[in-house]
């Protein structure tokens, strides 16, 4: 394919980036363009890929977490195939959101006005302002915990602050030792754009800890081709502190006289020009440490430095002087 404006090969053009870690890797996908699984006991999960789903099968139906549009149609699907293996009922009841993003609920409208939906407040809050079809708002919300018992199965709700979104939760499933916290930890993989696009870094970077304070052994993220481990998250931790510390070295190494002695009048390009040369610094050692460990990391790494630059600079006041 050629690009109409400059005749040039696009696939020639486009860069060349490190091999995926096998590490990273989940299990292929079926003809239909998904994987469907047994986390533990009659707790599920779906995958296309890149975005994940997750469903328990109870005596009295089935309860979904999130339907995200990438999977859509195979949601169903993967649920009457395990419905159908295991002489189940597939009828979905309920339909728990993890947080508001159409990217992992913009499939919630697939199922019918009397399922169930379930959800943060601020969730409700947010579904209604955006006024999308695709996702209704919840009927049912909660603010801080709550504890569902649905068809004999207990799931465990908490909101613990804000972190990729105001809203995002911790869905706890005691009984299958499994914990879903959505969009903080990719398992085998770096973080996406700016730490998974998200909004609040400082509660982004203390999430993990927080989730490690549950009991569990299979985590589901959200993203990526395979289920996580204790050790991912880890992981995860160790390269953000990583980020962290060489971010905290650029910004009082890299001096910011030069940048706007060149650009003079123009403070703009000054600041362009110095975020890019902290960024570059801040992302380099972190680069190389996490290549061939992380999936993607010469990928987003300056992305989610940026990201974390400017929470420590301006969340936390970090190299911010005060003209004498």
């Amino acid at each position: 394919m050629t690009s109409p404006a400059s005749g040039t090969d696009i696939a020639t053009a486009l860069p060349d980036y490190a091999p995926v870690p096998r590490s990273a890797l989940g299990p292929a996908l079926n003809d239909q363009g998904y994987y469907v699984g047994r986390v533990e006991r009659n707790l599920y999960w779906v995958t296309d890929g890149s975005y994940q789903s997750a469903f328990l099968t109870t005596k009295d139906g089935v309860v979904l977490f999130d339907a995200p549009p990438s999977i859509g149609g195979n949601i169903r699907r993967a649920v009457d195939e395990i419905a159908s293996a295991n002489s189940v009922s597939n009828k979905v009841t309920h339909l728990v959101y993890s947080h508001h993003h159409a990217d992992h609920a913009g499939a919630s409208s697939l199922f019918d006005k009397n399922v169930i939906r379930i959800g943060h407040e601020e969730t409700k809050r947010l579904l209604l302002r955006d006024n999308d079809p695709a996702r209704p708002a919840p009927q049912e919300t909660f603010a801080d915990r709550r504890t569902l018992k649905i068809g004999g199965e207990r799931i465990e709700l908490a909101w613990r602050g804000p972190n990729h979104t105001p809203d995002n939760i911790y869905i706890h499933f005691p009984d299958h030792d499994t914990l879903m916290l959505i969009d903080i930890v990719n398992p085998g993989w770096a973080p996406i754009s700016m730490s998974n696009l998200s909004e609040d870094i400082p509660g982004y970077v203390a999430a993990p800890a927080i989730a490690l304070e549950y009991p569990w052994k299979h985590f589901i993220g959200g993203h990526v081709g395979r289920l996580g481990t204790r050790d991912d998250v880890t992981l995860h931790q160790q390269y953000m502190a990583d980020i962290d510390a060489s971010v905290r070295r650029a910004l009082v190494s890299v001096d910011p006289t030069p940048f706007f002695q060149k650009y003079g009048d123009n403070p703009w390009a000054a600041v362009s020009a110095l975020f890019d040369a902290w960024t570059d610094a801040g992302a380099a050692p972190v680069i190389e440490k996490y290549a061939g460990v992380l999936g993607a990391a010469d990928v987003y790494t300056k992305s989610t430095t940026f990201w974390v630059m400017e929470s420590i600079r301006l969340d936390l006041g970090f190299a911010s002087y005060v003209r004498p």
